[in-house]
């Protein structure tokens, strides 16, 4: 029975240490069997017929902007020049209500164009996010129809990627992006 044990025991040891072989066999290449994928979303956008429209707009708003802050530049110009004109016939009070009304003409000419800048960023981030939303979407579909593990974008900054483990799937997701439409 002792005996017996011994035998159970070696038998189990052996039939482990295969399992363990085949188990590290066969690891190495359940992960070489997963796909990556690699797209440079960059040139994807730009390929994008909607992109014209999108820069045409945020290029309108952003001439409209600076149209509105030349006009004020040239309104606080001229009435620091009238100043300097009459300032020598102006009594302390009205050359100090003068100096106030700059003062706060070239804080509101500054507040205008933070306002604007931030209304461009706001304006910029509504038009190109329906764009990269459809990009993500197309990314997603050719990820889930290719099975690829993961698809990372090169134009991040990625410094290399093996062209063995990793497909450039730019091409299939450009496709993807024309049958969204």
């Amino acid at each position: 029975e002792r005996q017996c044990d011994v035998r159970m025991k070696i038998r189990f040891i052996k039939i482990l240490k295969q399992s363990i072989l085949m188990l590290a066999l066969v690891m190495p290449m359940t992960v070489f069997a997963q796909k990556f994928g690699h797209c440079n979303q960059q040139e994807i956008l730009s390929a994008m017929p909607e992109l014209a429209k999108v820069r045409g707009e945020i290029e309108a708003a952003a001439k409209q902007y600076e149209n509105e802050l030349t006009a004020m530049q040239d309104e606080f110009k001229k009435k620091v020049e009238e100043y300097e004109k009459t300032k020598a016939t102006m009594n302390a009070t009205k050359q100090q209500e003068t100096e106030t009304s700059l003062g706060a003409l070239q804080q509101k000419l500054q507040q205008a164009y933070t306002d604007n800048q931030q209304a461009l960023q706001k304006l910029q981030q509504e038009k190109m996010q329906p764009l990269v939303t459809k990009i993500q979407k197309a990314i997603e579909n050719v990820g889930k129809a290719g099975n690829y593990v993961y698809i990372m974008d090169v134009s991040l900054g990625i410094p290399y990627i093996s062209s063995t483990l990793s497909t450039d799937v730019t091409a299939a997701i450009k496709a993807e992006m024309n049958r969204l439409k």
